[in-house]
């Protein structure tokens, strides 16, 4: 192996490793991430960690690669083969590892891939982190061995983990979208342990995503799942993206329940147990979930946009759940506090169950605000964060209510508006919310108004 190894500048991301299959990410690449990981692990006492897959075509080869570099630097590795993320992030803990690699483009066009890497207890490695990979394998200053390298199976003992935690009394009809992501597997196995009538769509493992994108954000990607909800007379529907750690939901009535929307209901079943704590929601979420949290006598934080920064979060104030809008819902609660899109199913019909009700009557519990979906429009890399920082400087010196968490979210009589510049992509986010229609229309213009004084124009959809 050569000792040096310099990766393409857009690859090393954010919250995780990110790119086109032959272009910017290769089997090279792969293995220098191992290396790299690897000598970090080392470095740091560790001996052992665990590897695992997606449903892509490209996946098994750039995973055997990953693995090859991890060896090369000493560390037994264990494979857990193909499934789900939240798979490998349950592996690392039962396996008592030091980290986790797992080879996703998650809910990415199928020529993407990348991967996922956390560290001991499943914790998140991202930012500053990931990064120190690029300048470790550039400078090619790699630790040497010979790991040992074995396969194991998990699947069933993390099947018995996810089922233990269903508690409902009432048996339900529930729909289930794998969108032919890595889930699918997991889920048939998954759903045969539960009682009740369980349809399953597009179990079928498949990387080309042949009947829809596995985005559970997206309405048009939930347009089968509530046909089979409200077409077979159905309690309610869950999907989730391409590697199973975000979930989507639909009630009876074919209305999406969306991610700040569950995480209320999942808060007052958290907060009834662990009066006072902690949730914690990321700055696109609706105001409605915060004050939700505050009336059922939770701590509400509002907190930055990132699976990897809610995680760490998290860890630091000793919330028991966290979520985004995204559909990255964290439970520490009887859980690991990793986001895993299957668990949340069985949270999710366990408390539908014991409820007594539908999920359309305890989606129907929360007050109804007028809103935009979450906007996003292209700005360059160079532009993206000076946009945010002209906005941010204009609305104080105009003595606006604004929080700087994430981006600019300004507060107003009508409600509120978000802009804020995406991590991994070369967007802005934009999103409002209002107590009326007349009051959205406030917040869209006074957004829009920032934007041109910054020299953009707003996007056509918003």
């Amino acid at each position: 192996m050569t000792d040096r190894h310099d990766f393409h500048p857009t690859l090393l991301r954010e919250y995780d490793i990110r790119g086109v299959v032959g272009d910017t990410l290769t089997e090279a690449d792969a293995r220098a991430v191992g290396r790299a990981f690897g000598t970090v692990v080392r470095r740091a006492g560790g001996t052992g960690v665990c590897t695992g897959y997606d449903g892509r075509a490209s996946s098994p080869a750039l995973e055997a690669a990953l693995v090859e570099g991890l060896a090369a630097t000493g560390l037994d590795v264990e494979r857990i083969g193909l499934g789900p993320t939240p798979m490998l992030y349950y592996a690392v803990r039962a396996r008592e590892a030091d980290g986790g690699l797992m080879i996703t483009g998650s809910h990415n066009p199928p020529a993407y891939n990348g991967i996922k890497m956390t560290r001991a207890k499943a914790a998140p490695v991202y930012g500053a982190a990931i990064k120190a990979l690029g300048t470790l394998a550039a400078g090619g200053d790699f630790e040497t061995g010979a790991g040992r390298v074995t396969e194991i199976d998990l699947k069933d003992a993390y099947v018995d983990r996810l089922v233990r935690d269903y508690d409902g009394p009432r048996p339900l009809s529930i729909a289930w979208d794998a969108g032919n992501g890595a889930a699918g597997e997991i889920l048939r196995r998954m759903t045969a342990r539960l009682p009740g009538r369980h349809v399953l769509l597009y179990d079928e493992i498949d990387g080309r995503f042949p009947n829809h994108h596995p985005d559970p954000t997206v309405a048009d990607n939930l347009v089968d799942l509530i046909g089979a909800v409200t077409g077979q007379g159905l309690d309610l529907g869950i999907a989730f993206d391409g590697d199973g750690d975000r979930i989507g939901a639909v009630d009876a009535r074919g209305r999406i329940i969306w991610g700040d929307q569950l995480l209320a209901l999942y808060a007052a079943e958290v907060l009834a147990e662990r009066p006072g704590a902690t949730v914690i929601a990321d700055v696109k979420a609706s105001q409605v979930l915060f004050d939700e949290i505050a009336r059922l006598g939770g701590q509400p934080l509002m907190w930055k946009t990132g699976h990897s920064l809610l995680k760490a979060k998290m860890a630091e104030t000793g919330s028991p759940l966290a979520g985004e809008m995204s559909g990255h819902i964290f439970f520490a609660d009887k859980w690991y506090g990793f986001d895993d899109a299957l668990y949340c199913g069985i949270r999710l019909a366990a408390l539908v169950s014991k409820s007594g009700g539908t999920l359309a009557e305890l989606r129907d519990r929360l007050p109804e605000m007028a809103n935009t979906p979450e906007t996003r429009f292209q700005v360059s890399e160079e532009r993206k964060f000076a946009v945010i920082d002209e906005v941010r400087a204009r609305l104080a010196a105009a003595g606006a209510t604004v929080s700087a968490i994430d981006g600019v979210r300004v507060t107003t009589a009508d409600g509120w508006w978000l802009l804020r510049a995406s991590n991994t992509q070369d967007v802005l986010v934009a999103r409002a919310e209002a107590y009326s229609a007349d009051g959205l229309a406030r917040l869209k213009a006074s957004l829009v108004a920032e934007l041109r004084a910054s020299g953009l124009d707003a996007p056509a959809d918003f």
